[in-house]
């Protein structure tokens, strides 16, 4: 009996690190989760809270090996798969951080920049609003309920003794990688159109008016038809984002697949 006991405990500790393993990506690589304004050690915390309630959906119905070597490949192996589900939610936000940097150049932001909060890299300001505006939206819409959903579900397709498809998991990370830019024109193009015939319109007049400094004067009024723009469409962006938090999703699962 005092062995069984101690095989369970065992089987319960050795899943407990095989799920942490598999969560921790989500926590380096994929905000808000792994926002620099949370601290290192609270992270941590959640990391492990989110592990200990996944643990048992995990160990649902499988045996985990306790052999030591065996046990540090699996690791590994839940860390790349871990890493395969957190890359597309990445890449989600990225492209919203691509949409800003594409308005900052477009609007003339870039001249001046600041510290972006989220990923604590140098940013400009359409960089930092729409990343924040992205995190908000997040929140609100309880995407961190849907991703922890996602990692739930992994587990039926990848159990913890199985070894994911090492082509579907690559496959996967650069299909995500490739729409970050046509997310992010997605995401910008409201306002890129409304700049673009500000640009074609003040071309015109400098044509008719050649004695008007277009330059002082256009420079305020794009800052002005952008920021209008922006604060029209953020509404839609909002939509936009929670369509694309489910397909980001739908979209960590369908790469990871049995090798």
């Amino acid at each position: 009996m005092s062995g069984a006991v101690d095989q369970l405990g065992q089987n319960q500790l050795v899943g407990f690190v095989l799920v942490l393993a598999r969560v921790g990506p989500l926590f380096m690589l994929a905000p808000p989760f792994s926002s620099k304004m949370i601290p290192v050690r609270a992270r941590a915390i959640v990391a492990v809270a989110f592990a200990i309630g996944l643990t048992p959906v995990a160990l649902q119905g499988q045996s985990v090996p306790g052999d030591a070597i065996q046990v540090a490949g699996l690791a590994l192996k839940e860390l790349i798969v871990g890493l395969g589900f957190a890359f597309a939610l990445a890449c989600l936000f990225a492209a919203f951080a691509t949409a800003g940097s594409i308005l900052d150049t477009t609007i003339g932001f870039s001249f001046g920049s600041l510290i972006d909060p989220i990923t604590d890299i140098q940013s400009g300001q359409m960089v930092q609003v729409y990343s924040m505006v992205a995190v908000a939206v997040f929140i609100a819409i309880g995407g961190d309920a849907w991703v922890i959903q996602g990692l739930a579900r992994s587990y039926e397709i990848v159990p913890l003794p199985a070894v994911p498809s090492l082509t579907a998991l690559t496959a996967g990370a650069m299909a995500a990688f490739a729409g970050i830019l046509v997310s992010a024109l997605e995401v910008a193009a409201p306002v890129l159109l409304a700049l673009i015939l500000t640009d074609v319109s003040f071309g015109v007049v400098s044509r008719v008016v050649p004695q008007l400094n277009v330059f002082a004067v256009g420079f305020p009024l794009k800052i002005v038809v952008g920021l209008l723009v922006v604060g029209v469409s953020l509404p839609f962006v909002g939509g936009w984002l929670s369509d694309q938090l489910q397909l980001s999703v739908e979209a960590g699962l369908g790469s990871l697949r049995l090798g």
